[in-house]
């Protein structure tokens, strides 16, 4: 019993450690290498731009799950227009959105070592468990991003017919 303790708190400690460096190189990442309509990051047919997350009931708990931005406010994009809709900060979260997305696969999949910290069945549910802790906010930016770059379209559209 103490040694599965140990295993789990050596697989807790790696995913933290994981976690805080993962965030460190996520706001070091050039935001010009993510394009939202790259092959990973486009939407695709089956997410029909994103309204089959609704099916998942993400605009009940989207809102809900924290938010990094709210503690990096100096060095996160905002993920919310507090004074009113701006183009050039709409283009930087659709970006915002790509890095969120694969900083959260990257934990899921880094995660991966548990299984060795703990052999057998107790790592992998630590990892898999961690894997799908991280799935939401996968869904969230998959979710939100069809949505923003439909909302960016509409306003250049609109302002070319000024």
């Amino acid at each position: 019993m103490l040694n599965s303790i140990s295993k789990f708190s050596k697989c807790l400690t790696y995913l933290a450690v994981l976690g805080m460096v993962s965030q460190f190189i996520g706001m070091l990442l050039p935001r010009k290498l993510f394009k939202s309509d790259g092959f990973l990051f486009r939407s695709y047919l089956w997410e029909k731009d994103g309204s089959v997350y609704e099916k998942l009931g993400v605009r009940r708990w989207k809102d809900k799950l924290p938010d990094m931005s709210r503690l990096f406010k100096s060095t996160m994009a905002p993920k919310r227009f507090e004074n009113g809709f701006c183009l050039k900060g709409a283009e930087d979260l659709v970006k915002e959105t790509c890095v969120a997305e694969s900083v959260h696969c990257g934990l899921a999949l880094f995660g991966f070592p548990c299984v060795f910290i703990w052999r057998g069945i107790g790592g992998k549910l630590v990892w898999v468990s961690y894997a799908l802790a991280n799935l939401p906010f996968i869904i969230v930016q998959r979710y939100n991003r069809p949505r923003l770059k439909k909302t960016i379209i509409a306003v250049k559209n609109r302002q070319k017919n000024i």
